[in-house]
């Protein structure tokens, strides 16, 4: 029972020490098998105590916390909270990839590109006047920081970067519905990657930007596409 115990895992309530080993979180995971990754084997070692092993591991940046391991579990462990808590643990510097530039940026800019509020709107408006050329949207406009819309939407930093072909979708079924909508000009990132670096305070302030937003627009519903 002491190795059980051990370090910080001790005080989880994910209830891994229960794991009977069926693999039925393994069989139904997208990620499993990729540098070796296995649900079952990663929830073995945290009922183990194997604190510095997990957290120095790539395995939990793996996950995409989808959380179908978690429905198909028989003893109901919260697997993908459990992979977030780990990269909790995990010093800031020695998160993966862009994860922990990009939340520092967004921390500082209200967005993980650090694009600044006049590009930004410029992006917009420039998609927007693109759906205005097409059949049936003429005269279309995107309403950037429209008070007591319905809607607020936020925007994935990849649709103003890469993918902004895929604004139009949402937009088009916005203005064929005759939805009331807006986008926030300021703290409009719809990514937190709080959540996914397991920040807990990060991922307050980001989201807590996006509750102001909408108490400063006066806007009754929310619609975070991430």
């Amino acid at each position: 029972m002491d190795q059980l115990d051990h370090g910080r895992f001790g005080s989880w309530s994910f209830s891994q020490d229960f794991c009977v080993t069926c693999g039925l979180c393994s069989s139904s995971c997208p990620a499993s098998g990729i540098d070796g990754f296995d649900p079952r084997k990663f929830v073995r070692m945290v009922s183990l105590g194997l604190e510095d092993k997990v957290v120095e591991a790539r395995w939990p940046w793996i996950c995409t916390m989808c959380a179908k391991c978690e429905h198909v579990c028989p003893m109901e462990i919260d697997i993908p909270a459990m992979v977030r808590s780990v990269r909790g643990l995990r010093e800031r510097e020695k998160v993966p990839g862009v994860l922990h530039k990009g939340l520092a940026a967004a921390l500082e800019t209200g967005n993980n590109l650090s694009l600044p509020k006049e590009d930004f709107v410029f992006i917009l408006e420039d998609v927007a006047e693109e759906i205005a050329e097409e059949p049936g949207f003429e005269g279309f406009t995107v309403p950037i920081d429209k008070e007591g819309a319905n809607i607020l939407t936020t925007i994935h930093n990849k649709l103003v970067n890469t993918h902004t072909e895929d604004l139009k979708h949402w937009w088009k079924i916005f203005h064929a519905a005759k939805e009331d909508w807006t986008v926030p000009s300021d703290n409009w990132e719809g990514t937190n990657w709080g959540l996914f670096t397991g920040d807990d305070e990060a991922m307050k302030i980001m989201a807590g930007r996006v509750a102001e937003q909408m108490e400063k627009l006066k806007v009754k519903n929310l619609l975070w596409p991430e």
